[in-house]
């Protein structure tokens, strides 16, 4: 078994050094489709919902692999791939201060208006009451994380570092984004 898992690793990284953006759009999508999964179940819903979930893999697969290809690749060309302390804060800096509020903004207009269908003057209102805690809680979750992944994670594997976190981030925003108490738009 253990032979299995090391040539999967193996093909994973080949397919990655020669299609990156595809290789971490796929993965994004791969595990955007498995945090909507356990969030589905988290919050009882009995039978899967197809429709959301390919939604989810979607923007997992559309926005989220490919923002964070480039942004990284970004990144690392303005900062000159330089990884001393300094440099990293400023990455991190730029990161949560661009990144982040856009990537959760876009995550709960997404969800709402197109995952969950309700109309902008509800959505618009689900954001303003949550937005701002999730975005601080952003902001004392992921500068860790963006730090260990800019410091220690080779380029070529920070949308994957950052995709494996987010597993669990993407946990967190749709527990935070669902409209429990709002009915459905017909």
């Amino acid at each position: 078994m253990g032979s299995i898992a090391k040539k999967g690793l193996q093909q994973y990284l080949l397919q990655l050094q020669h299609h990156p953006l595809r290789t971490k759009a796929i993965t994004a999508g791969v595990l955007s489709a498995i945090s909507d999964i356990v969030s589905q179940k988290l919050t009882g819903i009995q039978k899967l919902q197809i429709r959301r979930l390919l939604l989810k893999v979607l923007l997992g697969a559309v926005y989220l692999g490919p923002f964070g290809h480039f942004l990284h690749t970004i990144l690392d060309k303005i900062f000159k791939g330089k990884k001393d302390s300094k440099t990293v804060a400023k990455k991190v800096l730029v990161e949560q201060l661009t990144a982040s509020p856009w990537n959760n903004l876009v995550f709960m207009l997404y969800y709402g208006l197109v995952v969950e269908g309700r109309p902008w003057v509800q959505v618009k209102s689900k954001i303003k009451s949550d937005y701002p805690k999730v975005q601080y809680t952003s902001w004392t979750f992921w500068p860790v994380l963006g730090w260990i992944n800019h410091q220690y994670v080779p380029l070529h594997l920070r949308v994957v570092f950052h995709s494996l976190v987010a597993f669990g981030w993407g946990i967190f925003l749709n527990l935070q984004a669902r409209s429990v108490a709002l009915p459905k738009a017909k």
